[in-house]
C-alpha cells in the first residue's frame, strides 16, 4: 500500500485518556501549524467524567481553508490501549499509526495497509524522569516533539508557544523545551523523517483570529450592552458565562474607583437564573443567561411569562446531546423545537443560528437589540462544537457609531405631554406596544406586569375578545420579527442545479466543503443557510424552485424540517432529511455521501416544478 502523501492537507487524530494532561499538548501541536500560516481546525471530543475515560482530539490541516470535519484519519496518535481497535479502524488506507512501542504488541493489533511508526515514549520518560506525574505530562510533549520531526513542523514555532505559555515560569519552560527535543531528537535519529504528510509554511491565515464560540458570544454580550448575567453551571455553556465575567472585569470596571458596572449571579439553579434575567429585563437592564438543553427544560414556565408579559431576555443555548442528561459533552442541534415553542399554550420565540465564532459575536450583540425591540425572549442557538472548540474566524468587528435599539419606551416627557399609554396597546400596527421603565414618572405610565390574561391597558381580564386581541397582536409582533432577524444566505452552484440544500449553525463548514465535493462528483446543489426564525419568504421560494431539497441537521427527528413545514408552509414532499446525531460534529464526507446516495435514486426523474 502506497503511503499517503500530502502537504498541508491531512487529518491527525489523537486518542488519549481523559485527565492525562494531553489537551494542552495537542493544542500546542495544532497552534504550531497555524503559526506557520497553515489553516487548522481542531476539535476536542471528550467524556463527561473528570479522568479515566477515552478522549479524542482531531486536527484538520487544510491549506484550502476547510474548517469542518472531513471524515477519516490520515495519522493516528494512539495513546489509549482501551480504544485501540476502533481508533485503528478509522485510519485511511496508506495512512500512519503513531504509537508507544515501549512494549511490543502482537501483529494482530496492526493493519497491513497502514504505516506503523513506533516511538518508545514510556521508555524515554522512565529513563529521563523519576516523578510519576512528570513522566505522564512530559510524555505528551515528547510525542509532540517526535511529530514535529515526522511532519517537518518548525520547532521554533513550538518553542515560541511554550515561551508564551510559561512566560512567568522559566523552570517549567526549560523542562518543556527539553521534553520537546527529546522527542524530536529520537525521531530524527531513529525514524525516516519527514513522512508523506508534511507541513510547509504558507500565508493562508490572513487576518483571521483563533477563538471559540462561547468566548466570542460573551464578548458580543459585552458589546451588545449586557450588564446582567444570571446562570447556573452546565456543560457546555459554563465557559460563556465565565468569559463574560473576565471581559466585564476588564471592560466594565471603573479604572478610577474600581466600581463594577455589571452584575453576575450564579443562581441556585437554572430556574432561578432565568427569573433573575427576566426581573433585570423588566427593570430596563440588558440581561442574559447561558444554558443547555436540561436548563431549557427547567426554564419553560418563565419563558412563557416573558413571552406573554413581553419582557426582553436573551438566552444563549449551547446545545448538547439529549434527552435527559444525554451525552453532556457531545454536540447536537436538538433543541430547535423546544426553544421555538418553549412553554405551554400558543407560544413562538425568536431563534438565531450563528455558524461560527464571528457570528456568535455578531448575533450575540444583536440579540439584545432584538429582545428589546420586540420585548420578548431571544434564543441564540449555538452548540458544543461551535461553543467549545476553537476555530479560525474573521476578526470581530464593531462600529463605534452604532447605537443600541431600546425599542418602544415612553419617556417622562412623553407621559408628561399626555400621550396615551396602554402597556399592551398596538398603536403602530406592528404588534409591538410601548413600555415604560419603573419610576419613569411619579403618576403616569405605571402598570401591573402579569402572566395572566389582560386587556390592552394591562388590566386583568378573562374576556374572550380581550384574550383574542392580545394573542393576535402577539402574532403580528412575530411577523414583525421576521423583518428584523438575519435573512438566509444563498450559496449558488456554479452550474444549473437540480437539487437544493438547507442547513444551519455549526454544520456550515462541513456543508460548504460537501458542496465542493458534490460538484466534483457532478452533483450540483444550490444551498441556503437558515440564520434565524421566524422564517422569511426566501426560504419558501428556495424550496419551491427545486424538485428536492436536502435538509441537513444534527438531530434524530428532523427538527428544522418540521419547523419549515409548520412555519414556512413549504411542501413537505420536497424535503429530504440528512440526519447526523451520534454526538460528534458532522463530517463533509457524511453529508456528501448521503446526498450522493439520495440524488442517485432521483436522477432519472425529470425536473418538474411542483406547486408549493
Amino acid at each position: 500500500m502506497k503511503p499517503i502523501e500530502a502537504i498541508n492537507d491531512f487529518v491527525v487524530k489523537f486518542a488519549n485518556v481523559n485527565g492525562s494532561g494531553s489537551a494542552s499538548a495537542n493544542r500546542l501541536f495544532a497552534k504550531s501549524m497555524m503559526r506557520m500560516g497553515v489553516p487548522v481546525s481542531p476539535r476536542n471530543i471528550f467524556p463527561s467524567n473528570i479522568q479515566g475515560l477515552p478522549t479524542w482530539y482531531e486536527v484538520r490541516v487544510s491549506e484550502a481553508g476547510w474548517l469542518g470535519r472531513r471524515g477519516g484519519v490520515d495519522l493516528l496518535v494512539a495513546m489509549n490501549p482501551q480504544t485501540w481497535d476502533q481508533d485503528v479502524r478509522e485510519i485511511e488506507p496508506g495512512g500512519y499509526l503513531f504509537y508507544d512501542c515501549t512494549k511490543p504488541l502482537p501483529k494482530s493489533k496492526f493493519r497491513d495497509d497502514v504505516n506503523v511508526i513506533g516511538v518508545p515514549l514510556t521508555g524515554i520518560c522512565n529513563r529521563e524522569y523519576v516523578d510519576a506525574r512528570e513522566r505522564q505530562l512530559f510524555k505528551n510533549i515528547i510525542y509532540v516533539g517526535a511529530l514535529s520531526a515526522l511532519l517537518d513542523i518548525d520547532t521554533a514555532e513550538i518553542e515560541t508557544l511554550l515561551a508564551e505559555q510559561f512566560a512567568n515560569n522559566e523552570k517549567l519552560l526549560a523542562s518543556n523545551v527539553r521534553a520537546l527535543h527529546l522527542g524530536r531528537d529520537y525521531a530524527a535519529a531513529d525514524l525516516s523523517c519527514p513522512i508523506g504528510l508534511r507541513v510547509e509554511r504558507s500565508a493562508k491565515i490572513g487576518s483571521r483570529i483563533f477563538i471559540d464560540g462561547n468566548s466570542a458570544a460573551a464578548l458580543g454580550a459585552v458589546y451588545g450592552g449586557a450588564t446582567v448575567c444570571a446562570w447556573y453551571p452546565i456543560t457546555p455553556s459554563s465557559s460563556l458565562a465565565e468569559a463574560f465575567a473576565r471581559y466585564c472585569a476588564k471592560y466594565r470596571t471603573d479604572p478610577q474607583t474600581g466600581k463594577r458596572r455589571y452584575a453576575i449571579v450564579q443562581a441556585e439553579d437554572e430556574l432561578a437564573s432565568i427569573g433573575i434575567v427576566i426581573g433585570a429585563g423588566w427593570n430596563g437592564a440588558r440581561a442574559f443567561t447561558a444554558t443547555s438543553g436540561p436548563g431549557i427544560s427547567l426554564m419553560q414556565e418563565f419563558f412563557g411569562l416573558a413571552y406573554f408579559a413581553e419582557i426582553p431576555a436573551v438566552v444563549f443555548n449551547v446545545q448538547r446531546a439529549g434527552p435527559s442528561t444525554g451525552m453532556p459533552t457531545r454536540t447536537q442541534q436538538a433543541d430547535i423545537l423546544a426553544c421555538a415553542y418553549a412553554s405551554h399554550g400558543d407560544t413562538r420565540h425568536v431563534l438565531l443560528f450563528p455558524e461560527d465564532p464571528t457570528e456568535c459575536f455578531e448575533f450575540g450583540a444583536a440579540a439584545f437589540d432584538l429582545a428589546e425591540r420586540l420585548q420578548t425572549p431571544v434564543f441564540v442557538m449555538m452548540d458544543l462544537d461551535i461553543g467549545m472548540n476553537e476555530r479560525l474566524a474573521d476578526p470581530l468587528a464593531w462600529d463605534d457609531a452604532r447605537r443600541y435599539d431600546r425599542g418602544k419606551v415612553m419617556s417622562f416627557e412623553d407621559l408628561e405631554s399626555g400621550k396615551e399609554f396602554g402597556r399592551y396597546l398596538d398603536v403602530d400596527g406592528d404588534g409591538i406596544a410601548y413600555r415604560t421603565y419603573p419610576g419613569t414618572h411619579p403618576t403616569r405610565g405605571a402598570y401591573l406586569t402579569r402572566g395572566t390574561t389582560k386587556d390592552r391597558y394591562a388590566r386583568y381580564s378573562e374576556a374572550g375578545p380581550d384574550y383574542v386581541e392580545n394573542m393576535q397582536r402577539l402574532a403580528r409582533k412575530f411577523e414583525t420579527a421576521g423583518t428584523l432577524v438575519p435573512k438566509p444566505r444563498l450559496y449558488a452552484a456554479t452550474r444549473p442545479a437540480r437539487f437544493g440544500a438547507i442547513f444551519y449553525g455549526s454544520t456550515s463548514p462541513a456543508m460548504l466543503e460537501a458542496l465542493h465535493v458534490l460538484a466534483e462528483r457532478g452533483i450540483h446543489v444550490n444551498a441556503l443557510r437558515v440564520r434565524s426564525f421566524p422564517f422569511q419568504s426566501e426560504i419558501a421560494d428556495f424550496v419551491a424552485s427545486h424538485p428536492w431539497v436536502f435538509v441537513v441537521e444534527q438531530n434524530r427527528d428532523a427538527q428544522l424540517k418540521t419547523l419549515l413545514v409548520n412555519e414556512a408552509k413549504v411542501n413537505a414532499s420536497r424535503l429530504i432529511s440528512v440526519l447526523h446525531y451520534d454526538g460528534t460534529p458532522v463530517t463533509a464526507r457524511f453529508i456528501a455521501d448521503e446526498i450522493t446516495r439520495h440524488a442517485g435514486a432521483r436522477t432519472v426523474v425529470p425536473f418538474k416544478k411542483v406547486a408549493s
